[in-house]
């Protein structure tokens, strides 16, 4: 058949994204309210608004098209469900930079004014990452795509803080919680990153008011001393025992502070004394609550120091430490100064240091949302993949903070809270009120705060389906039947939807999690701006086609662990995509569709049985491998499938048949259609483009090929046995290939070869398969026993099942001088391995050179090491058939 001018060269670029285009002009990813059918539903993590595609990106929502894609072929009325997150933090830093590029600030613009710049940036910005995403090949319906700041999410999120207020669950408080000077707002706990700082541990001295002697207070930070209200020891310690009680005379401020007994503090750590600071630290909050102490602020909310910070009012709290250790230094307060290295909490966001600090904030209670979450994993209603991600998700859920969900951010969802300033009446409404429900006054004011992102992020399984409304979405779709998300966000969201789903639906969001890792370069570092090191996929897509770029991502991954992402891989991948095209454009070459026959199971060779047969069982272990969301595994059965059994053996065995006159020929025919046509429908999931590209060519008058019925086993096509012997044939040929490579043996000369086999039957079929074995290991086999050998000193012999394989290399290569070519290789790798163990020996090397030159050079050792013992084998043999 003449191959069309456009299948001669695969290049992505020509073909991906149109195809792609049709995909969804066509309405390929839209659900259909069809109750004849099961569902399947998955909810995509909703990217940042404001977001660049990157890898994790790329990774999280590959493994979900994988996983849709494979629904829909098998008849479910699939739902995935794209959508974005508003990102209050982000978007709003965005905003606040590009007015201080202007010499403003958001209170020059005010709120009203800013919450317009923001739509526009949204408008303007937003989304870019979902058309971003379609480039990825993501089947997505489009049509059903939701933004968490939209007017129903903002409804449906009043709603359900109005809830959990009335049951009690939402309340507003003085706590101290983590507060980011740069964003200038609260944050969550699990919004803090924790990096080792080299700092200084400071040993003070508190002078006890009475008495000749001293408490000593060791601190990592003596600027927030200045708002310590007590000294704080254990009540059994007999070292301070008679001090409690007494005071002691803060230094700086020259003020009493009590010394106060709590069993919290632990004798044998430091000194065991403490100073506590209820308004700038989370455990002396609880101990200040605990003995009643006052609650003394003394920085502001960009961590300058404020009016109850004394002299070092107005300074930057890094600059106030160094002012207050001279300060103590010339004062004689300073016992001693030791070095420190100690992890320091900083925002997730700008990576500035976080100031635990006492702020009025919104919270919600935990304790009574945990149980359940924490019950429906227990109980197995969700499952987590791997399994060992339930101990992350228990140790945060039975550890649990109430959550602070309050931020000090404009762009977001406001807080349904109302104030009269008349009568100080607080309420909480769906709809704002226009007097207030006490005394009647209009003079009612909205919270100044939004929420969380995390608050709305939490909602994304039901208010997505349309939830409070009981519509038919709602009804067919949710729960959805998998999540898929890396074990980062664990804390962060999963579980936030669990007990928020709970809570407002009655019963979990999804079935199952599947945990995936994060993508680090190849050094095993996070990918960052920071350091630099990150890779964009689109230039990736560009360069190397989306299907190399899926491949690559998933190809041998196992679940829950990172990913090291290598230039190889995405080479290798894009090697296979050629591999598909070069064998599919050999079949279409070499067979007519429409004139082929059903397979005659009479007239299959052992070739033909094996490869079937060898078909059949990747069709069962690649279902079974999905079916355990075992993706990585999954494209590892289909791509050895692929390329080492039908490409490399089955086609190589077909070549010298296909184009005869016989019924042989139709036979192999028939069954390169067969392998064809269902390993397209097999590596379509991880692989659509390419796949829909190549199966519209040779299988035109087909259903298109992503609504196609995913295949099936047939057992009418396994045949164990043949799997079996044919396996012989293949071991036999790999050892012929073995001995000629290892024998330098020259391409061009075709060695005599004798499988020596006593075994009658195993012999009849040896002498059967000669012609393929001869074709693919490039030799001249004679099939004999053991009587009939002729041995000489220059034979290669190798044990083989019930028989060995003998070939006198005589007649191939001049044994001398193929020796000495030995010889002198061994010689350089000896000498390789001992240069590089003088240098990895040299401390000086191992000190100062990066680790990543390091592991070259060990590298580089081993692969030497491998080469002596190599050739060393090889001389043996030459000595041993010499003697």
């Amino acid at each position: 058949m003449k191959i069309p001018e456009y299948f001669k060269k695969y290049n992505p670029e020509e073909f991906e994204f149109s195809i792609y285009e049709e995909w969804e002009r066509n309405g390929y990813f839209s659900f259909n309210l069809d109750t004849s059918k099961p569902k399947f539903s998955l909810a995509m993590p909703p990217p940042n608004v404001t977001g660049q595609l990157h890898m994790g990106h790329a990774l999280d929502n590959t493994l979900q098209d994988i996983i849709i894609r494979w629904k829909r072929m098998q008849g479910y009325n699939t739902l995935w469900l794209p959508g974005m997150d508003h990102a209050s933090i982000a978007t709003e830093a965005k905003l606040v930079e590009k007015l201080r590029s202007k010499g403003k600030t958001k209170l020059d613009v005010g709120r009203d004014a800013f919450i317009e710049m923001a739509w526009e940036w949204t408008n303007l910005h937003g989304g870019k990452i979902l058309h971003q995403l379609r480039k990825l090949g993501c089947s997505c319906d489009w049509n059903k795509e939701r933004f968490t700041y939209d007017e129903h999410f903002r409804e449906a999120v009043v709603i359900v803080f109005k809830k959990l207020y009335d049951d009690g669950l939402i309340y507003r408080g003085k706590k101290v919680v983590n507060w980011c000077p740069t964003c200038n707002t609260s944050i969550s706990d699990e919004e803090v990153d924790y990096e080792e700082q080299n700092s200084f541990l400071w040993h003070i001295r508190y002078p006890v008011v009475g008495e000749n002697e001293n408490i000593i207070i060791a601190t990592t930070r003596p600027e927030t001393m200045l708002g310590d209200t007590a000294i704080a020891v254990n009540p059994k310690d007999i070292r301070y025992i008679n001090l409690i009680g007494k005071t002691v005379i803060l230094p700086i401020l020259n003020k009493e502070i009590p010394i106060i007994g709590d069993n919290c503090i632990e004798i044998d750590f430091g000194t065991g004394a403490v100073k506590v600071t209820p308004s700038h630290d989370f455990n002396d909050f609880e101990i200040g609550l605990r003995h009643n102490l006052p609650q003394i602020v003394v920085m502001n909310s960009d961590a300058t120091m404020n009016e109850n910070a004394g002299i070092f009012a107005g300074l930057a709290r890094e600059v106030a430490r160094k002012e207050v250790v001279m300060f103590l230094q010339k004062n004689g307060f300073i016992e001693k100064i030791e070095p420190y290295q100690h992890n320091v909490g900083v925002c997730y966001r700008c990576n500035t240091a976080i100031e635990p600090m006492l702020s009025n904030q919104w919270f919600v209670k935990m304790k009574d949302l945990a149980a359940p979450a924490i019950d429906c994993v227990t109980n197995g209603q969700i499952k987590f993949i791997p399994e060992k991600f339930e101990k992350t998700y228990f140790n945060w859920m039975n550890n649990i903070r109430d959550w602070c969900i309050s931020r000090q951010l404009w762009w977001g969802h406001r807080i349904p809270a109302y104030y009269c300033n008349d009568c100080n009446n607080i309420c909480v409404e769906i709809i704002a009120p226009i007097v207030c429900s006490i005394c009647g006054s209009k003079n009612i004011a909205q919270d100044e705060d939004t929420l969380d992102t995390w608050f709305s992020s939490a909602l994304w399984p039901f208010v997505t389906m349309n939830w409070p409304m009981q519509t038919a979405l709602f009804e067919k779709f949710y729960p959805t039947d998998v999540l898929v998300t890396g074990y980062d966000i664990i804390f962060f969201w999963v579980a936030r939807m669990i007990f928020s789903s709970i809570k407002h639906i009655g019963k979990p969001p999804f079935d199952a999690v599947l945990i995936h890792g994060i993508v680090r370069d190849n050094l095993g570092r996070k990918m960052s701006k920071s350091l630099g090191n990150g890779i964009d996929p689109l230039e990736i897509i560009e360069k190397f086609g989306a299907d190399a770029l899926r491949l690559s991502l998933v190809l041998g991954t196992a679940n829950g662990t990172d990913i090291k992402y290598a230039d190889e891989k995405i080479e290798a991948s894009r090697n296979f995509a050629n591999k598909i095209w070069n064998a599919s454009k050999f079949v279409l070459m070499n067979i007519e569709i429409d004139t082929l026959s059903e397979i005659d199971v009479t007239l299959l060779s052992i070739a033909d049985k094996w490869i079937l047969s060898r078909l059949n069982t990747t069709i069962k272990n690649i279902t079974q491998y999905l079916e355990r969301y075992e993706l990585g595994l999954a494209a590892k059965e289909i791509y050895d499938f692929f390329w080492d059994e039908f490409c490399d053996w089955y086609i190589e065995i077909s070549k010298p048949i296909i184009n005869l006159e016989t019924n042989s020929s139709t036979v192999v025919k028939s069954v390169l259609k067969v392998i064809l046509e269902t390993s397209l429908k097999l590596l379509h999931v991880f692989m659509p483009f390419i796949t829909t590209k190549i199966y519209r060519m040779i299988f035109p008058n087909t259903k298109e090929l992503m609504l196609s019925d995913w295949p099936i086993q047939n057992t009418v096509w396994l045949f164990p046995d043949e799997e079996v012997e044919f396996a012989k044939i293949v071991e036999i040929i790999k050892a012929i290939r073995a001995i000629r490579v290892e024998k330098n043996v020259p391409m061009n000369m075709r060695p005599k070869v004798f499988v020596v086999c006593d075994n009658e039957t195993l012999r009849y079929f040896f002498i059967e398969q000669t012609e393929s074995i001869n074709r693919l290991s490039k030799s001249e086999i004679t099939v004999i026993n053991s009587n009939h050998v002729q041995r000489s000193s220059n034979d290669v012999v190798v044990p083989f099942i019930h028989s060995e394989i003998i070939i006198p290399l005589g007649e191939l290569i001049d044994i001398e001088t193929e020796k000495a070519r030995v010889i002198i290789e061994l010689k350089k790798a000896e000498e390789e391995v001992l240069r590089l163990s003088k240098k990895l020996n040299n401390p000086d090397f191992i000190e100062k050179a990066p680790q990543k030159i390091i592991d070259g050079e060990r590298a580089k050792k081993a692969m030497n090491e491998e080469l002596i013992l190599k050739f060393s084998r090889i001389l043996d043999s030459f000595n041993e058939n010499n003697t």
